[in-house]
């Protein structure tokens, strides 16, 4: 038993403990748990400071966002992120198909714990930067938690921090609030500059009791007894869809299912409102965030009162569950960095041969008034066809030369940040700046350095995790499957077998880049690969998901709704591996119970192969085995 001694009271610095990290991620939402895992995947020793209980930031159960992203809701096809993002998706899919936040709290921190190489400082907080404004030297924390200093030194940091903080305090250069359309030569653009942002929201979860509720306003609530406060703010049985800039409105009993490729929202009783939002027209959203929650505690209670006691609004049955505590904030510092991504960028569909990540989200500008905004619904929707390349140079901080940035807060006008800042965006980006931050830790160099000689290394290791890159195809020297001979036991017209080493790996245009076999026979359909004699030590699998669905956690209706139930269906579910060395097996294994798009096999030891056979036995639910991509390593 432990015997426990009084003595002197330490001293009241309070020592910080110094650790060196090859890299290190400040901020833990979905940009940095992607960058931090992306790192420690890597081989870079990485450490991810945050300062909440759970990662995911603004989609995780403190917040209760849903991750939007270039799919815009199934408005844009086959556009739905991967990477890191989309297997942390799939597989809160297989456990979580009752959208628990709780569960997909869960999710996130077990895969983080899982990652090897990844050193996670979690209820932490980054207080201190010591930099000369040139190069960040360490960084010190305080982990509440365990009464514990920090201070970590890196050869990499990164600021995934939503307010840019770790940028700030390093001395990097930044902007707020919107430019005038000279400054980019943008034609959206303001005529004069200002320092408007777009707000804060809290979201609430209400349910149906099934008997009458009563509620009793709190006294420090506002009181909004008439309707027509609401008039642009919809808040019962309604669904809004965007058209271009036009917004259309479809009463009660009305059906939305011909307008599913437009940004739907579907709003009832029992779940927030994005409307409920201040601090965009503050003097500091950042400075004064505490007040701003404040008010939107105020305005929260004051809406629920209307709904239930000004009204009918369907809602005698309802009862609160829930009030955010942590209110999700849209837009404050951007970093400037190597390229500043505009809104001429968005609408060119730019490719880029420097492209990291894509985007296709709409320019969605919410008005500064938010909530107190005059004359309509609170938001200016720029839609676009298509996607757009994100540079390398927009992760690259400007002014600190071992700082990269990803979110919300990488180096864009504020027109291009209104596409760029959601969390699908953000979370793709967040992989490609953590796997640039290891490589240029490995390289011994600094990230923009590491970018200028070897911005196509990086895009193949991307492509190889599975990262979409527009234009980019699979020419990395060492997958052997490049140069295999490709046939299949069966195969659709235009889902060839040898679709599976052409470079891409997912529906592009007209063309599926995928093989689809032609149903499944009852002993399974098999691809065949023959190569030159080479020692395999594994093998990847990229399977089909199905991008032009949704499959992120939400508490709005729209998405409770649409989104089908369970594990994709289009994934294969059931196969087997088998390696050949002039006719005879070397390897074998087989794989059940498949959830997952990207499946990588790491063989236990090398073997000398000139065949690989992957026979498909069962899907997830469709006729036909689908398989966009194998590589061979």
């Amino acid at each position: 038993m432990k015997q426990f001694v009084h003595e002197t009271p330490p001293p009241s610095e309070n020592p910080a403990k110094r650790e060196h990290f090859d890299v290190v991620v400040v901020g833990g939402g979905m940009s940095g748990l992607c960058a931090a895992m992306a790192s420690a995947r890597h081989g870079a020793k990485t450490a991810l400071v945050h300062d909440r209980s759970v990662f995911g930031g603004n989609a995780s159960s403190e917040t209760r966002m849903h991750i939007s992203g270039a799919s815009c809701h199934w408005g844009k096809k086959n556009a739905a992120e991967t990477g890191i993002l989309m297997e942390l998706q799939l597989e809160n899919k297989r456990i979580n198909d009752s959208y628990n936040f709780s569960l997909w709290d869960g999710v996130l921190w077990s895969s983080a714990r899982q990652t090897r190489n990844l050193t996670l400082f979690m209820n932490t907080t980054m207080d201190k930067v010591h930099s000369d404004g040139k190069e960040i030297q360490s960084i010190e924390c305080y982990q509440m938690t365990t009464e514990t200093r920090y201070e970590l030194t890196a050869d990499v940091f990164i600021d995934s921090t939503g307010n840019g903080t770790l940028g700030y305090f390093a001395g990097n250069e930044y902007a707020i609030g919107r430019e005038d359309g000279k400054t980019y030569g943008e034609k959206d653009a303001p005529e004069k500059p200002d320092g408007e942002t777009m707000g804060n929201t809290i979201y609430f979860v209400a349910h149906d009791t099934g008997h009458p509720v009563t509620f009793i306003k709190p006294s420090w609530a506002n009181t909004y007894p008439d309707e027509s406060m609401f008039k642009h703010r919809y808040h019962g049985n309604i669904v809004v869809y965007h058209d271009a800039d036009d917004v259309v409105v479809l009463k009660p009993g009305d059906s939305y299912e011909n307008h599913r490729d437009q940004l739907v929202e579907k709003y009832d009783v029992k779940s927030g409102y994005w409307w409920i939002e201040l601090g965009g027209d503050w003097n500091d959203i950042i400075k004064q965030s505490e007040d701003i929650r404040w008010e939107l505690y105020k305005i929260v209670y004051g809406v629920w009162d209307h709904i239930k006691n000004h009204g009918d609004h369907g809602a005698e049955n309802y009862e609160l569950d829930w009030v955010g505590n942590v209110s999700g904030m849209r837009e404050s510092r951007r970093m400037m960095g190597d390229y500043i991504l505009t809104e001429n960028d968005i609408l060119s569909n730019n490719e880029r041969d420097d492209g990291v990540a894509y985007g296709g989200w709409p320019m969605d500008e919410h008005v500064a008034g938010g909530f107190w905004a005059k004359g309509g619904i609170p938001s200016r929707v720029r839609s676009f066809p298509g996607l757009y390349a994100i540079p390398y140079g927009c992760y690259c901080a400007k002014t600190i030369k071992n700082l990269m940035v990803t979110g919300r807060i990488i180096s864009a006008s504020k027109l291009a940040m209104g596409s760029t800042r959601v969390m699908g965006t953000c979370a793709i980006g967040g992989q490609a700046a953590g796997t640039a931050a290891a490589m240029a830790s490995r390289a011994h160099l600094e990230p923009s350095e590491f970018g200028r000689r070897h911005i196509q290394e990086l895009r193949q290791e991307l492509l190889k995790d599975d990262c979409y890159l527009l234009g980019a195809k699979n020419e990395d020297p060492r997958d052997i499957a490049r140069t295999a001979t490709v046939s299949a036991t069966s195969e659709k017209p235009g889902c060839e077998a040898a679709k599976v080493i052409n470079g891409v790996s997912r529906a592009v245009g007209g063309e599926s880049n995928m093989w689809s076999s032609d149903g499944i026979r009852p002993d399974g359909e098999e691809l065949s690969l023959s190569f030159l004699p080479h020692r395999v030590s594994q093998i990847r699998l990229t399977f089909d998901p199905n991008l032009s669905e949704e499959r992120c956690i939400s508490v709005s209706k729209a998405f409770l709704e649409k989104e089908p139930k369970g594990v994709a269906k289009e994934l294969v579910k059931d196969y087997t591996l088998t390696l050949y060395r002039d006719g005879r097996p070397v390897y074998a294994k087989a794989l059940s119970g498949n959830y997952l798009r990207l499946c990588v096999t790491d063989l236990e030891a090398p073997v000398e192969a000139d065949r690989l056979v992957v026979k498909v036995l069962s899907t997830n639910g469709i006729a036909d085995a689908h398989i966009f991509e194998v590589r061979i390593y």
